[in-house]
């Protein structure tokens, strides 16, 4: 397996929309398949080749649905994607309230659901996006784009609800442990009030999204070597107790604690899905190791809708080779 990852975070003046950008190249010598735990954010997923297979965790082996360039909602559980062999993309990360005020649609019709990008942007605006993506000669211009991209979206938008804006920092800044009420309470609002906010800027109710919150707080902890920690990482990240925790994660990632660290593939790129894939049983081999003038070795990084790792301050670029 060969895989390049590189990262960037956003200008300060978008921070409020973006979370990171990421470029991927990929190359397998089979299909390759990774597990997608639920994540509080959009990607928005920018692919110059083939295709990719999003599938039913629950039905692995049932036909999926194809997919070149979309974007992905909220979602409450967990999603497998695979490609044939070769994966070559751009990826934006956004905030919910960012996709927003990007695509200018009610989030609660993105969620639980992953919809082509032209479906959002037009065939025409999709298609020119893309190609002037794929020509761009490396990664920062590409970088580059994408801000000037979003920076004319968010523009060009309604702007956001201003008390929608402050309930979602509140939760983020909580790690979700932010009880509802007392955020209620904050915004001096009714509960219902904060739900209707949330239905139409963020796609999903402000429960589900603090629970989305303190799991992957959670799941970053234990990526970060936290597997002999558990019940540490479970009262720090505010589960009730160990069973708690364990069944968050079976319902947010399909997979226990344990099995989400023994699945983390080589180079920190991604958790591998079950199946008779080569890169599950031959992990043990692979060493990362750094490349190109940028960065540094990312090993707790992973492209998502490549699922996600810790959030890196700087930019880095990584590449993983058996």
């Amino acid at each position: 397996m060969v895989t390049e990852l590189v990262t960037r975070e956003p200008s300060p003046r978008l921070r409020e929309h973006v979370v990171r950008y990421e470029g991927f190249i990929e190359r397998t010598s089979a299909p390759l398949r990774r597990r997608e735990a639920a994540y509080p954010a959009v990607p928005v997923i920018l692919s110059f080749g083939a295709d990719w297979w999003l599938l039913d965790p629950d039905r692995p082996d049932a036909p999926g649905r194809r997919r070149r360039s979309f974007v992905a909602g909220l979602h409450d559980r967990p999603a497998i994607v695979e490609h044939g062999g070769e994966a070559h993309c751009v990826q934006l990360d956004l905030t919910p309230l960012g996709a927003h005020a990007i695509f200018g649609v009610a989030m609660h019709e993105l969620a639980g659901r992953c919809v082509a990008l032209e479906d959002l942007l037009g065939e025409g605006p999709a298609a020119e996006l893309v190609e002037r993506l794929a020509l761009a000669p490396d990664w920062p211009e590409r970088f580059a784009l994408l801000e000037g991209f979003v920076a004319e979206r968010v523009s060009a938008s309604r702007g956001l609800a201003p008390d929608a804006v402050w309930a979602w920092r509140r939760l983020e800044e909580t790690g979700g442990g932010l009880a509802i009420e007392a955020l209620a309470r904050e915004l001096g609002c009714s509960r219902r009030h904060l739900a209707a906010r949330f239905r139409e800027q963020v796609g999903l109710p402000p429960r589900t999204v603090a629970r989305l919150l303190r799991f992957h707080r959670a799941a970053n902890l234990l990526r970060a070597g936290g597997a002999a920690r558990w019940a540490e990482i479970a009262h720090r990240c505010g589960y009730s107790d160990q069973p708690h925790f364990n069944r968050d994660f079976r319902e947010l990632a399909g997979i226990s604690p344990g099995e989400f660290i023994a699945s983390l593939l080589p180079g920190g790129v991604g958790v591998g899905a079950d199946g008779p894939f080569p890169f599950v049983q031959d992990a043990s081999a692979a060493e990362p190791r750094s490349t190109g003038s940028a960065g540094h070795s990312a090993s707790s990084r992973s492209p998502s809708i490549l699922p996600r790792a810790r959030r890196s301050r700087t930019p880095s670029s990584h590449s993983t080779a058996p």
